[in-house]
């Protein structure tokens, strides 16, 4: 007989079953946990702490890039008045969510939520 015809008829591993992989799939929920899971928890936790700090006269930056001062803070409805424009008095009425973060002072240091 020939090798291939003697390997064929040799005896097959019996397969493990679902508990054999059980360990490998544990393994891999924990690893999705750490890198997905929970730095999405810390950040969102992180804008929360913003979003509660909020006050007027803070200066911000929306997710669209706009640059304002908070001139009103609507906890209850939700929404946000900004000034964007001095010399005409352009103002703009955002939703909370709508804040990106917070900048202090003159530089582009942030208070907190940098995203």
């Amino acid at each position: 007989m020939t090798w291939p015809v003697l390997l064929a008829d040799a005896p097959q591993p019996g397969g493990g079953g679902f508990a054999s992989m059980l360990p490998a799939l544990m393994m891999i929920f924990v690893a999705f946990y750490f890198l997905l899971i929970r730095p999405e928890q810390r950040k969102r936790k992180a804008q929360m702490a913003l979003l509660n700090s909020l006050k007027k006269n803070d200066r911000i930056v929306t997710v669209g890039g706009i640059y304002g001062v908070v001139t009103n803070v609507q906890r209850d409805a939700d929404e946000v008045t900004i000034k964007v424009d001095e010399s005409n008095n352009t103002k703009i009425r955002i939703t909370f969510g709508s804040v990106a973060r917070v900048i202090t002072g003159g530089t582009d240091g942030e208070k907190a939520g940098k995203s």
